[in-house]
């Protein structure tokens, strides 16, 4: 299997860099194949501008949308663009790992997402969620957060985090196509003992050793629904 970890913390040593460290020595000792782009170390530009095409579409107004689809078939994206796009596309299994800033990912993954997802490649028209351009890939989250497992429950004062991720679990992985695997987080990291960061590393390892009996998240089916996607039922 081949694995493109892409990781979002800015210090490396944190504890999403340890799960991400877990990670790539738990894939890579099961026999697979791993690349990680590590955003902040690479200094990867989040910003979706026209400076990501070489040879505009329309040099006069730019729909970013139709400029990837022109950059990619004519091979005139942003080069840092290109290489990512590869990585995922050459991937089996996608992770993402970060910190929770906000109730969504930081602004450096955000980014990669807008940037790497390209229209045309990985979706466009009805090319999503089970006909997106992804689908036959797996994706797996892990987020590392200072909140208690408690304040996240369904009456808990937060509500549940998967609700809160759903842009990205369903809005941006699930519509690409991806089979998202249950996310795996890592409560109250800051204040808890070094035996407790020491367990969820072991228990993020073991999640990664159980990967292949994870059911992933339910997301709509477009055989569901007719050609101007009323529901046919």
């Amino acid at each position: 299997m081949k694995v493109l970890i892409v990781h979002a913390h800015p210090e490396p040593q944190s504890f999403s860099s340890a799960l991400k460290t877990v990670s790539l020595e738990a894939f890579r000792e099961a026999g697979h194949e791993v690349q990680v782009s590590d955003l902040y170390a690479m200094g990867f530009n989040p910003v979706a501008s026209a400076a990501d095409f070489g040879n505009r579409a329309n040099p006069e107004y730019c729909v970013y949308a139709l400029e990837q689809r022109n950059g990619v078939t004519n091979r005139t994206i942003s080069p840092d663009i290109q290489r990512e796009l590869e990585k995922l596309m050459q991937c089996d299994l996608l992770v993402l790992n970060f910190p929770l800033f906000w109730f969504s990912t930081p602004a450096i993954l955000k980014g990669w997402l807008d940037r790497v997802l390209v229209s045309g490649t990985v979706y466009g028209g009805t090319r999503f969620y089970d006909r997106g351009g992804l689908r036959g890939k797996r994706a797996l989250v892990s987020v590392t957060l200072g909140g208690q497992e408690h304040m996240f429950r369904s009456d808990g004062v937060h509500g549940p985090l998967e609700s809160m991720l759903k842009h990205l679990l369903q809005g941006t992985l699930g519509y690409t196509g991806l089979d998202v695997l249950p996310p795996f987080f890592a409560w109250h990291v800051p204040y808890v003992t070094h035996d407790d960061r020491v367990a969820m590393l072991d228990a993020w390892r073991e999640r990664i050793a159980l990967l292949d009996e994870a059911t992933p998240l339910s997301f709509p089916s477009l055989n569901d629904f007719d050609e101007l996607l009323y529901p046919l039922y």
